[in-house]
């Protein structure tokens, strides 16, 4: 026993001299930036007093630039946000309230400053990029990396450190509202989409924030924030997978908890997903933030706590560092009265104050007024959104090449629906309901198409309501037009902004997926006129529309596309663009159809006896229907044709540790430039464990000139087979994979077998 106290304290002179050599005598050894991070949140800490350390554990929201003494009082926080201001506004306010932390607070901790990002900072005036839903259907990781590029670089000229975003929930309830902020249903690509997004803001020391964890995005009845069903094996398969993926290759610094149960236990309150999985499994260092109210929910949402004082102690038990509700404002006075053990306190702060350390918050500038005329929403950014935009459109249908338009065949055209004068931008861009800052379809033809053509326009009905007093003008105004290009869909706007009659985005669920209102209708009117029809859905996400894709003389769906919407609409309705966005979302038949994303077990659809019914002649399973979606994943026409000319694999004989090069080698038979985007999937065809009908597993989107070749290198490390198996270990099972490769899920060019050892 003496020797240990001797020990401890010869640790103690040994750690005081290297103190002061790193600082000297007179600065304290956390604000030397020559020292190592661990040694300054160490010496930080060991100064700091609980209520200190509790206010680092919390959020506290921005004001005006008059306003900061009386929000902080003279205290640090460990987060901060602004989201109502202007960029340059919110800059000149940031500056001053990071000065004010290093000058008026007795220990000069900085915040963290934080802000949405999904689709472009969220700060009034900042580039409105595509939303997320678009950015998936690019099949893109480089450009979305570019995005987030340019979004970090105005996002560090107003001084934030932290985006809220990516989201990592898969879009398997399409009645859910937040289908928009995802990057589709598969594991695969959301993974390969957030890398890029993250790594993009990383760029400029941004530390991105996957949310949410885990397995949200598909809630009970598509409900929002309802709990979700499942097992080990598909949270470890499905859900965990991006994750995972983006923790190992990114190392972001932030992960934010979910508001909902996963089979029954509350994520938010739970150290088997908070910590055990979150950082013993998956290995994240950073700090975890909460889902905005969810660790209050704890008590008055899921019944898990019994008051406040219980649902704080839970949440930060179970690992949650920083809470944004004011349930941690109790954590101080339970310490003092022994009900919480001081050392949870102390490991979140240490998270916290880590961050802070390595984004160099107490040694930077913090944002630059001036730079934000010059860098934010410039013409660069403004053009960069556009190219994000032209890549995400999807063609669904165009028959007799309808499109692009023949200019000499029709002089005049019809601008009708909801959506045709309404750019909509989803739940977390900046503008309110108007969206005033974007170039609708209506404007975009207008000016691409200048006097080369009649535009006439109606809208002939709303997007939610059930009034039919106006469909008669627009049928009116398409008679007496060539052609009718009819805009149809949902809208949402950001739910900080009083959001009216939304149809999609966040606390948006719908119970049916028919087209909103009597859009159904007003396109029924209009195909009575016997006109050409070209439906243009700007959506959030995918609706069942089995008539417009037997009605309707092409199909091109845009999902929310950001400022420069109308007029890549535009230009691919005028031949200016070529489409080559592919379904990142598969479409359902009816409501009642789904769930329908195309990774299913083979048990869950395929029977081979079975024949779809109709009304007239009912028949087995969906009596009047069939299971399969109306467009697969990874559908998407374009305005040139590709031919799949080979396919060579590097071996047919692996083991787990191998990686399976396949070239493909792809020929543009058609008459313009196109992209494709070449598509790899597995199927494994014997397993102890079920396993899907096929898994996307590489993906690559390449150019390609009339009449020329080109040949597509895509890798698969062996490890990505690998499977849980039915003692839940991850394991490579031995025998035969089928590799698929084509244009699409439901259009394989090429099968090979390979077998694992």
């Amino acid at each position: 026993m003496c020797t240990n106290k001797f020990i401890l304290f010869c640790m103690g002179i040994v750690m005081s001299v290297s103190s002061s050599a790193w600082a000297g005598d007179d600065t304290p050894l956390y604000k030397d930036r020559t020292a190592p991070i661990e040694k300054r949140v160490d010496d930080l800490m060991s100064r700091m007093t609980l209520h200190e350390k509790v206010l680092q554990l919390q959020n506290r929201a921005s004001g005006r630039l008059d306003e900061i003494d009386r929000i902080f009082a003279g205290e640090s926080y460990g987060t901060t946000h602004e989201m109502s201001m202007s960029a340059y506004d919110c800059a000149v306010m940031y500056k001053e309230l990071q000065h004010y932390m290093r000058t008026k607070t007795r220990l000069g901790i900085p915040l963290l400053t934080s802000a949405e990002g999904i689709q472009g900072i969220i700060q009034n005036n900042c580039t409105l990029f595509p939303h997320a839903l678009a950015q998936g259907s690019t099949f893109n990781p480089e450009l979305i990396q570019q995005m987030t590029e340019a979004a970090g670089e105005e996002a560090k000229a107003i001084g934030i450190h932290q985006i809220l975003s990516p989201v990592f929930d898969i879009a398997r309830e399409l009645r859910w509202g937040r289908i928009e902020e995802t990057y589709g249903e598969d594991p695969y690509l959301i993974a390969e989409m957030g890398v890029a997004f993250i790594k993009g803001y990383q760029k400029h020391r941004i530390t991105c924030m996957p949310k949410h964890f885990v397995a949200h995005g598909t809630p009970s009845g598509g409900l929002n924030c309802a709990g979700v069903s499942g097992g080990e094996r598909e949270l470890r398969s499905l859900y965990l997978y991006p994750f995972r993926k983006a923790i190992r290759e990114t190392s972001p610094w932030a992960v934010m908890t979910c508001y909902s149960a996963y089979d029954g236990v509350p994520v938010t309150g739970s150290s088997y997903y908070m910590t055990d999985i979150l950082r013993g499994e998956l290995g994240f260092k950073g700090y975890t933030y909460s889902d905005w109210g969810s660790v209050e929910r704890l008590m008055t949402f899921h019944h898990a706590a019994g008051c406040r004082e219980e649902a704080a102690r839970m949440a930060l038990m179970a690992g949650v560092d920083l809470n944004i509700d004011s349930t941690y404002e109790t954590l101080e006075k339970q310490v003092e009265e022994g009900r919480l053990d001081v050392a949870y306190i102390d490991q979140a702060v240490r998270r916290i104050l880590t961050v802070k350390f390595e984004l160099g918050l107490f040694d930077e500038t913090y944002g630059d007024p001036k730079l934000v005329k010059k860098v934010v929403r410039n013409a660069e950014k403004v053009a960069l959104a556009k190219k994000v935009a032209d890549e995400s459109a999807v063609l669904l249908e165009n028959r007799n090449d309808i499109l692009p338009l023949d200019l000499n065949k029709y002089k005049s055209v019809a601008v009708v629906g909801p959506n045709s004068n309404q750019a909509v931008l989803g739940d977390y861009a900046w503008t309110m309901g108007d969206t005033k800052e974007a170039v609708s379809l209506l404007q975009g033809l207008q000016e691409s198409a200048g006097d080369k053509i009649m535009i006439r326009h109606a809208e002939g009905c709303d997007w939610w309501s059930q009034d039919k007093s106006h469909i008669a003008e627009a049928v009116e105004v398409v008679r007496n037009s060539d052609i009718a290009v009819v805009a149809v869909g949902t809208r949402s706007t950001y739910l900080g902004r009083s959001p009216k009659y939304s149809t999609a985005g966040e606390g948006f669920d719908l119970s049916s997926l028919e087209l909103p209102g009597v859009q159904g209708e007003l396109l029924k009117e209009i195909k009575k006129t016997g006109k050409p029809m070209i439906v243009v859905l700007i959506a959030g996400k995918p609706l069942a529309m089995p008539w417009v894709k037997e009605n309707a003389d092409a199909v091109l769906v845009q999902w929310y596309a950001g400022e420069q919407q109308g007029c890549t609409l535009a230009d691919i309705l005028l031949g200016k663009v070529n489409p080559s966005g592919k379904l990142n979302v598969s479409f359902p038949r009816s409501t009642g159809n789904t769930p329908c994303f195309y990774n299913h077990f083979v048990t869950d659809r395929e029977e081979p006896f079975d024949q779809p019914g109709t009304p007239e002649e009912p028949k087995g399973h969906y009596i009047f229907d069939k299971p399969e979606p109306l467009w697969n994943f990874g559908h998407g026409k374009s305005y040139t044709t590709f031919d799949y000319v080979d396919c060579a694999l590097s071996d047919t004989l692996l083991v787990a540790s191998d990686t399976l090069k396949v070239s493909v080698t792809i020929k543009n038979t058609g008459r313009c430039d196109g992209k494709e985007v070449v598509q790899l999937y597995v199927r494994d065809k014997v397993s102890t464990v079920a396993t899907p009908i096929q898994q996307l597993k590489a993906f690559q989107k390449v150019l390609v000139k009339p009449g020329e070749s080109q040949c597509v290198e895509l890798s698969l490390p062996i490890a990505e087979l690998a499977l849980y198996n039915a003692k839940m270990e991850e394991v490579v099972e031995p025998g035969d994979f089928e590799i698929q490769i084509g244009a699409a899920s439901d259009d394989i060019r090429f099968k090979k077998t390979i077998t694992i050892n």
